[in-house]
């Protein structure tokens, strides 16, 4: 299903939301809880600069690594 596309070794905090922001590189931002809020507040974690090709959805695997899955286009028609 998904392939990975840099090796980039984040170490993972419990508590923060792990992504590729639109510069390529590996961001976080901290889990909004009830009522408690984040405020949108993100920190770079680790500079990569991966160029994105579009029609795939990029992401932050369990091994700290930037991996990309094909977005599925389409569905079921109402």
């Amino acid at each position: 299903m998904a392939e990975k596309v840099e090796k980039v070794g984040v170490e993972k905090e419990s508590g923060y939301l792990y992504f590729v922001d639109k510069n390529g590189d590996v961001s976080r931002a901290k889990m909004a809880r009830g009522r408690k809020k984040s405020a949108g507040k993100t920190q770079k974690v680790a500079k990569v600069g991966i160029k994105k090709d579009s029609g795939y959805l990029y992401f932050v695997d369990k091994k700290g690594d930037i991996s990309r899955a094909k977005m599925v286009r389409g569905g079921k028609k109402k």
